[in-house]
């Protein structure tokens, strides 16, 4: 009896490498204007954090909760947070998707890849954006909820960044019971940042990589393509 033909997965991160650029901020002040633009007035606070991220006062994470906190609140119902992120795809997609992420997206399910998206964007304004991009698979970061499922600042977990992401990707494949040894995996990211994931998988493609990652990609052979 012959082996099973393995399983092929494509992921694909986010920001920068689909999107022409990060969400976060954007999604944040898209948000704001739409549901409560006083608090658009509190950028200035959101620029103080930023600024103590840069003097390494504060990790990325607390960062993230702080401009959440700022701009979001410290509660945001379930059917707010859909409906801001659907909206906030419908915006985005047809705006600042890279037309070569929506080919190369269209060429692997041609081939028959799974396609998963994997972000540090938070899931749930990730997801609405994953949907009108037909992707059903998605490993991002999580929001802590409370008990009626409202959305608070603070992560639930790992921010999906970084070495994060690689163990996070692992989970998801044992979770849906894929074993590495016979699953093939693609992976797409413009950020040297990712280089754990880029480690770990079979065929690594730097998607308009910055200058770190396209000194890594020559160094190891690695495909380098132009999506814009």
């Amino acid at each position: 009896m012959s082996a099973a033909a393995p399983v092929r997965l494509a992921i694909y991160d986010l920001d920068r490498t689909i999107t022409a650029l990060p969400t976060w901020t954007p999604f944040l002040l898209f948000a704001a204007w739409r549901s409560a633009r006083w608090r658009l007035a509190l950028l200035p606070a959101v620029s103080v954090a930023a600024l103590l991220r840069a003097l390494g006062a504060i990790d990325r994470d607390r960062l993230k909760e702080a401009m959440h906190r700022l701009l979001l609140g410290s509660s945001l119902s379930p059917r707010d947070a859909e409906a801001l992120a659907d909206a906030f795809a419908a915006w985005l997609i047809p705006r600042h998707v890279r037309p070569g992420a929506l080919a190369q997206l269209a060429a692997d399910r041609a081939e028959g890849q799974r396609i998963v998206i994997a972000t540090a964007a938070h899931r749930f304004y990730a997801a609405a954006i994953a949907r009108r991009l037909g992707v059903s698979d998605l490993v991002a970061t999580e929001a802590r909820r409370d008990d009626s499922g409202n959305i608070q600042p603070w992560l639930a977990g790992p921010n999906c960044y970084g070495p994060a992401k690689q163990a996070m990707l692992a989970a998801w494949l044992d979770r849906n019971g894929f074993e590495r040894q016979t699953t093939h995996i693609r992976f797409y990211s413009d950020h040297v940042i990712d280089a754990a994931t880029f480690d770990w998988i079979d065929e690594a493609v730097a998607v308009n990589p910055h200058p770190a990652l396209r000194t890594l990609a020559h160094a190891r052979g690695w495909q380098i393509s132009d999506w814009r």
